[in-house]
């Protein structure tokens, strides 16, 4: 999948996303704004018409191997696009070998368990896609921003995770982990839209306005998230999200190009075919 068309070279976007191994990450020079100079409407078109078909049928492909799978991580700051994302995208995936996994706060019996144990256990089998609405991250993410674990205990995970992912991979689960990055404005404007439509006022919360205060430190927590865990077998994308549009066209070309490099293959027949005979 080198190009869908003059204006929109898969490629391209993707090489230009990936954080390399131990990149060092600044947010605040990475517009999120930032669309590759692409027409909007081209973008959904090249979306809705040939994605979502690549996606449904590398889905298939997958699922009838049942050699490898897919993990694929979205993060971001509150109102960044996570559930949006996935409703729009996502949604080209049939739900039979697709499922979506989100992770709030951990329960009390999550807590009685390692971090990774409820992560663990909602990994894809094999010819299966799962999709984390949040992740194993935020138990480095939450602990540093709000300080209710020592330093030492979360400063600990980034190995962790790093060991987790890799074992992973190593059973043949790929890992893609989507970074959806706003600006502190966009957010501001999404908040308030919630407000102001009364179909959005369930998801206001408190707390979302609480956490805006700590806007800089989120900031800081997830770069250093992605330059410590953007692996070869797991590599993080930053994918500017304040244009929702993009952000669905830029994750959908890497989807499609992480698939076709597993290159999945439908099985040959169990039994000689050329010998079935259908009976009137």
């Amino acid at each position: 999948m080198s190009m869908y068309s003059s204006e929109i070279r898969a490629k391209d976007i993707t090489n230009k996303l990936m954080v390399t191994e131990g990149k060092k990450i600044n947010l605040q020079k990475l517009s999120p704004e930032y669309d590759f100079s692409i027409n909007e409407k081209k973008a959904e078109y090249v979306l809705n018409q040939n994605l979502k078909k690549r996606m449904s049928d590398l889905q298939y492909r997958l699922y009838a191997e049942r050699k490898k799978a897919l993990l694929i991580v979205f993060q971001g700051i509150d109102t960044s696009g996570k559930d949006s994302t996935i409703r729009h995208v996502i949604s080209a995936f049939n739900p039979q070998s697709c499922t979506v996994k989100a992770f709030k706060e951990p329960t009390t019996e999550d807590l009685s368990h390692d971090f990774l144990w409820r992560i663990h256990k909602s990994a894809p089998a094999k010819g299966e896609i799962v999709i984390f609405n949040r992740s194993h991250y935020e138990d480095i993410i939450q602990p540093r921003v709000h300080k209710t674990i020592h330093k030492p205990i979360w400063s600990q995970r980034y190995e962790h995770i790093n060991a987790f992912e890799k074992c992973l991979s190593d059973s043949n689960i790929k890992i893609i982990k989507f970074f959806l990055h706003i600006s502190k404005e966009e957010q501001r404007k999404r908040l308030e839209e919630r407000l102001n439509d009364p179909s959005k006022h369930w998801k206001v919360s408190e707390r979302d306005m609480e956490d805006r205060k700590f806007w800089s430190s989120y900031t800081v927590a997830y770069q250093d998230i992605i330059k410590r865990c953007s692996n070869t077998w797991a590599p993080w994308y930053i994918i500017p999200a304040n244009k929702k549009w993009f952000r669905n066209l830029a994750v959908g070309l890497i989807i499609v190009d992480t698939i076709e490099r597993m290159k999945p293959k439908f099985p040959k027949p169990a039994i000689n075919l050329s010998k079935i005979v259908i009976d009137n």
